[in-house]
């Protein structure tokens, strides 16, 4: 290789030196002035606790987003872990150690944390504003704070393969639950396994089975059945409770479920589905984003009639797990971000989940799958609803109806047994809790 030789005359070498010297001790910003130091303004680093058992990339891509537009914040993103929000606040909230943005739940614990100053008020926020006037009583405590936003208008619903129906020969959705057992059985001599049971992820038959079973066998039953939750004196240690159960356990009982369901997680069980392994999914709206779109087949939609017959039905519809503020120093960062999430964060999120916006004005782009909309939008209408479990179960009681449902599932308690103990559970949180 030839090398090429820069030669200088010896009596410049001193000064090049010293001019180089000078040049970086003075500094230049291209201009031949000197340089300017800058002074770089401190960031605010804001922990979000968030529930996103199918969306986390979305959730790092909205906080990504917001630390590009708002330099003065930096978001650390962590995400919950186990079968309830309930289960990952509760530790931080006894040690003190309150994330300032956080997933929360409409309900009677999350007003608590309200009226004990842990949650901030948004009301004043935009997106409380825009916030679909429906849905803000349940985001409102006793006390009247408004403590949080919703992520989307959530209900339950059986998403179903219309190719596997039409191969076994069905053109009639069923209207009660007798139908419902005619419909499986019809499915599993066809060579198809009926529907799927998340028995590793039991809060999808919290949300599914147990909330149409406690709608259609309680609700009806009772128009001040939320008001007796929460003082103790509505009793669930029923027939019609029991009822509930032992149609979680029917439906596993008569092989109507997927080999191995008491392992099956959420992904897992969505997996299914979209793989045309099951004929039908128990699930929620946020998930159409990918039920609705199977591997090779169309998806439909109906209302899961676990009624009886010559009963309405009662459909589940109610608010999704949405988005609090904590009172922490960090407060006014965390409310901006919130402002962000409900805002162009949201049609991020809706990439991938499809579901139904909680908001009076969104963009085109967060509009929810088109059969979606309008299921929802028809259960909306009947003169009879009931929120997710969620929404009115205490927090403890929450936590322990996942176990409960398994263990009827894996028979270590019958359906009566599991309605006492429900039962217990709600009398003794309005004895802790009710004023």
């Amino acid at each position: 290789m030839n090398r090429i030789l820069l030669k200088f005359p010896v009596r410049h070498v001193g000064c090049i030196f010293v001019s180089l010297f000078l040049f970086g001790l003075l500094g230049c910003d291209g201009g031949g002035n000197p340089a300017r130091s800058v002074t770089v303004p401190p960031r605010t680093i804001i922990t979000a606790l968030i529930w996103a058992p199918d969306w986390p990339e979305q959730m790092l891509q909205v906080a990504d987003d917001f630390n590009k537009l708002n330099p003065d914040v930096s978001v650390n993103v962590q995400f919950m872990i186990g079968d309830s929000v309930e289960q990952n606040i509760k530790p931080r909230v006894a040690s003190g150690n309150l994330p300032d943005l956080v997933s929360i739940n409409p309900n009677s614990y999350a007003s608590e944390l309200a009226e004990h100053g842990i949650l901030a008020e948004v009301g004043h926020t935009v997106a409380w504003n825009n916030t679909l006037s429906t849905l803000k009583s349940d985001w409102t405590s006793r006390g009247g704070k408004h403590f949080g936003i919703s992520g989307g208008v959530a209900t339950t619903l059986i998403y179903y393969n219309k190719e596997m129906f039409a191969r076994a020969g069905i053109v009639t959705l069923p209207t009660n639950f007798n139908e419902f057992l005619i419909l499986c059985e019809r499915l599993k001599r066809a060579g198809f396994t009926p529907i799927i049971w998340n028995g590793g992820f039991p809060n999808m038959l919290g949300n599914g089975p147990f909330s149409f079973g406690f709608g259609n066998n309680v609700v009806v039953l009772d128009p001040a059945w939320k008001e007796k939750i929460a003082n103790g004196t509505l009793n669930l240690d029923t027939a019609q409770v029991a009822d509930i159960f032992s149609k979680i356990l029917l439906v596993a009982d008569k092989g109507y479920t997927q080999s191995g369901y008491m392992n099956t997680n959420y992904d897992e069980g969505i997996n299914l589905f979209t793989e045309n392994k099951a004929a039908m999914a128990f699930q929620g709206s946020w998930a159409s984003g990918q039920l609705m779109h199977g591997k090779g087949f169309q998806t439909g939609v109906f209302i899961p009639p676990w009624n009886a017959p010559g009963k309405t039905v009662v459909p589940v519809v109610g608010n999704e797990t949405g988005f609090a503020v904590c009172e922490t120093a960090n407060k006014a960062a965390a409310l901006r971000f919130l402002e962000f999430i409900a805002g162009p964060g949201f049609s991020v999120i809706q990439k991938k989940r499809h579901n139904i916006s909680p908001f009076t004005l969104e963009s085109r782009d967060a509009m929810g799958d088109p059969q979606i909309a309008a299921y929802t939008a028809m259960v909306r209408n009947y003169s009879v609803t009931v929120g997710l479990y969620y929404s009115f179960l205490p927090a403890n009681t929450i936590d322990s109806l996942h176990p409960l449902i398994q263990d009827v599932l894996l028979k270590k308690i019958t359906p009566r047994q599991a309605a006492q103990i429900l039962d217990a559970s709600i009398r003794n949180e309005a004895k802790m809790h009710y004023k």
